[in-house]
């Protein structure tokens, strides 16, 4: 039996710990549900027919990450048995400070061979757990954490989740490297981007970009629109940084991908993880329509289309019909490129064919088309700002250095919180990349793109575009010192990070 056809059973499904089998899951009380172990360690897996090690974090039956039931509570105990220091950081909680994952002057990290135990109600949702200490998150220190609620047991839809990444076999101290001008091998320095032209002119109140002129295909029903505000003509931007050797869907290829069997005329809900470090993409559901329920864990008024635009760090809840018997692909192509991965959704005895790794036509840039048309179920109570902050996002290609208000971090301004304020963040981005946005410890409500106001989505991640903006408001209600940073690896490393702190934690 080859792999394939193994995963195509049940239980090859649930020995990668990626997919939910076809029956509901189990629901597992809190009192009742006993502590989790999880385990960071190094494994090996195969990316274009070579072996590669990475780093993972497992339970003790090879399961990834990790699947809570409504109502069971975050009880972990996180075993670093991977050789170095590190820690890990439960992306999308709003866990109690000091047990959020990230090293600080009250956090220690997680030395090699200790444990640390973590126990807090979670925020339900898919979310994921990754590494939050130098670069190790490149070497696919991450994995799903995903918290089911109440609804989704009701709903009795069969889940599978999808982590992506970005891969390279070199070392990511390497491509730093080469990315900074250090001792790298330069393979990837400055003149090795993908670049896009914009052209902004006449795109009225929310400018947009026009594909057409950069050579690229026209997306969908989500493609196009919303890159953001830059005045005059055409002007480059700055797309993906690394060349990277693969990239991977649940750690496959499309030459060996995934398969998750599933039931004929159903319904599944894929949850969709950004766990790339450096790349964001467009999910292609090819002919079949997906509706959108949630976004970063958070309901979201349905959004039907076959395409999504996904910034890292960013997850997408689609919930897609299975009308007919066949195999049903789930591609990620990566923005500025033909390079693709993704998934297969099979029923049953399908034949699945040979899937190319390379789309017909280069992706365009993801924006924020999708976000203009996101409604939230559950948005912020509306009140007045009681503080309200301006962070410039700066930085340049070269020298590869990255910064908020023109400081890199550690070296920057504080913005103090007083616990009980609703408080408002205007994003201006004055480079030539686009910066995803990730708030530690708190959720927020997107409550302008480019000046104009929206009742946007409740997220923890936002993209904010090439010279453009993005206003969020939230509530000061999780006290602590909470990192504000980008979500590309790269850009956090050399500096775009600051910190908000609540003046009892000063």
């Amino acid at each position: 039996m080859n792999r394939r056809s193994f995963l195509l059973g049940s239980a090859g499904l649930a020995a990668a710990g990626y997919a939910a089998g076809l029956a509901p899951w189990p629901l597992r009380r809190a009192l009742a549900a006993p502590a989790r172990t999880l385990t960071i360690g190094r494994r090996e897996i195969e990316v274009n027919f070579q072996s590669a090690s990475v780093f993972g974090i497992t339970q003790a039956d090879g399961t990834a990450g990790i699947t809570l039931d409504p109502g069971e509570r975050f009880l972990v105990d996180l075993v670093n048995d991977v050789g170095e220091d590190t820690i890990i950081h439960w992306h999308g909680q709003r866990a109690p400070y000091l047990q959020d994952g990230v090293a600080d002057r009250n956090v220690p990290l997680l030395a090699a061979g200790k444990s640390q135990s973590y126990n807090f109600r979670p925020t339900p949702g898919t979310h994921w757990m990754h590494s939050h200490h130098g670069t190790q998150e490149q070497l696919l220190l991450a994995a799903p954490l995903i918290v089911r609620s109440e609804e989704d047991a009701k709903a009795d839809i069969q889940e599978v989740t999808v982590l992506l990444h970005d891969f390279s076999f070199r070392d990511p101290q390497e491509i730093l490297a080469g990315l900074t001008g250090g001792s790298g091998d330069g393979m990837h320095d400055h003149g090795s981007h993908d670049h896009a032209g914009m052209d902004q002119s006449g795109m009225g109140a929310m400018p947009g970009m026009d594909h057409s002129a950069m050579g690229h295909s026209d997306m969908g029903a989500m493609g196009g629109g919303g890159m953001g505000g830059m005045a005059g003509g055409a002007m480059m931007m700055d797309l993906n940084d690394v060349q990277y050797d693969a990239f991977l869907a649940n750690d496959r290829t499309l030459d060996d991908p995934f398969v998750a069997q599933v039931e004929r005329h159903g319904k599944v809900r894929l949850r969709l993880i950004n766990g790339a470090s450096s790349s964001a993409f467009w999910i292609d559901l090819g002919n079949v329509d997906g509706t959108l329920v949630a976004v970063d864990g958070n309901p979201v008024e349905p959004v039907t289309a076959r395409r999504f635009p996904m910034a890292i760090a960013q997850r997408l809840d689609l919930i897609v019909d299975v009308t007919a018997e066949g195999a049903y692909p789930v591609f990620a192509q990566v923005e500025g490129k033909r390079e693709r991965t993704g998934i297969v959704l099979a029923t049953p005895g399908a034949k699945i064919g040979v899937l190319s790794e390379r789309a017909e036509a280069e992706a365009p840039p993801v924006d924020l088309s999708l976000e203009t048309k996101l409604r939230p179920l559950q948005p912020l109570a509306a009140r007045p700002a009681d503080q309200k902050l301006v962070m410039t996002l700066t930085g340049a290609m070269m020298p590869y250095l990255w910064s908020i208000n023109d400081q890199q971090w550690p070296e920057v301004e504080r913005p103090l919180l007083r616990e009980g304020q609703r408080v408002v963040i205007e994003m201006q981005n004055r480079t030539m990349m686009a910066h995803p946005m990730h708030l530690h410890g708190h959720a927020f409500q997107v409550t302008a793109l480019n000046g104009r106001e929206i009742a946007g989505a409740v997220r923890d991640t936002v993209l904010v575009p090439i010279n453009g903006s993005v206003t969020i408001a939230f509530d000061a209600d999780n006290p602590g010192r909470w990192p504000f940073h980008c979500h590309n690896l790269y850009h956090m490393v050399t500096g775009m990070m600051t910190e908000l702190v609540y003046e009892t934690f000063v």
